[in-house]
């Protein structure tokens, strides 16, 4: 006998209702170009510093001896120790690095003080010559500084300020593109809001400390990164005036650890990693507000 099956309707119904399958993606080689290109990239930049970190961790006389067969190894220490470190900073290399914070920490402040006052200037006065003076400042930072070091380090031996923090710290002050970043930023603010503020009453330095430095953040900051930078990985200006060791700065003492007899290649790979990720601790934490600021400044 034959048996009849009857679906219901709601069965025959429920068969629509499965649910629904995406198409699967297919992997484009095209589309995703740019992001391996990205990656490979980015890790040709990652290696040499995983290889500098490696060889700060090894002892010195194991840092170059794996250069013949390259493998993980050369840039994961299975052997690591934190010698070199406590080795480095129970010599002067310490002191050197304190030096370096404390001049590229007093150049920030004094020079951001000073390039806001100039680009608020250029940027709020009408005067004669603003122009010129806007365009002397341009080509100040386009005349690479090695070229007038030597002759104004004579004039600063002449001012007696050889050796001393005063003599590191003044030609970092005075930063062209620090007051070009400030100016093009204070350009934006509304005149309207200066005009209210001085019918109010407040003096011009009332409006510059009240108004311009309030909104004015990611400006500063940007240019406090342009001093820092400036100063912190300067070379020929340190070197030829911080002579006596108590006034060399970090990559001078890192040069005299390249300039000795025995050369300690995990000491000098230390120095390196320690010179590298203060500053870069620093443009990580503030990397937005430079990126905002330069934004800001293209647009006019």
């Amino acid at each position: 006998m034959a048996i009849e099956t009857h679906r219901s309707p709601r069965a025959t119904h429920g068969s629509s209702r499965e649910p629904h399958r995406s198409p699967r993606r297919r992997i484009s080689p095209a589309r995703h170009a740019p992001l391996i290109a990205a990656v490979l990239i980015g890790l040709l930049f990652t290696l040499p510093l995983l290889w500098v970190l490696a060889g700060s961790l090894r002892p010195g006389d194991k840092v170059l001896a794996g250069l013949e067969s390259l493998s993980w190894r050369s840039v994961v220490p299975t052997d690591a120790t934190f010698h070199n470190y406590v080795t480095l900073f129970q010599g002067d290399f310490g002191r050197a690095v304190l030096n370096s914070v404390l001049v590229a920490a007093v150049t920030v402040c004094v020079g951001l003080l000073l390039s806001a006052t100039a680009a608020f200037g250029l940027a709020v006065f009408d005067f004669r010559g603003r122009g010129a003076v806007f365009a002397v400042i341009l080509l100040s930072f386009m005349i690479p500084f090695d070229a007038i070091a030597i002759p104004l380090a004579s004039t600063f031996r002449a001012w007696d300020l050889q050796n001393t923090y005063a003599g590191l710290i003044l030609p970092g002050i005075g930063n062209g593109l620090a007051i070009f970043l400030l100016r093009q930023f204070f350009l934006a603010v509304p005149r309207e809001l200066v005009e209210a503020a001085r019918l109010d009453g407040l003096s011009w330095w009332g409006v510059f400390r009240r108004i311009y430095m309030p909104l004015s953040r990611p400006a500063l900051i940007a240019a406090g990164l342009t001093l820092f930078t400036f100063q912190w990985q300067s070379y020929m200006w340190p070197l030829l005036i911080g002579t006596e060791p108590a006034k060399q700065l970090g990559p001078i003492a890192l040069g005299t650890l390249q300039g000795q007899m025995v050369v300690d290649y995990g000491q000098v790979f230390a120095a390196a990693v320690v010179l590298t990720v203060i500053p870069l601790v620093v443009l990580l934490r503030l990397q937005r507000y430079f990126t905002q600021s330069i934004a800001g400044s293209g647009l006019k």
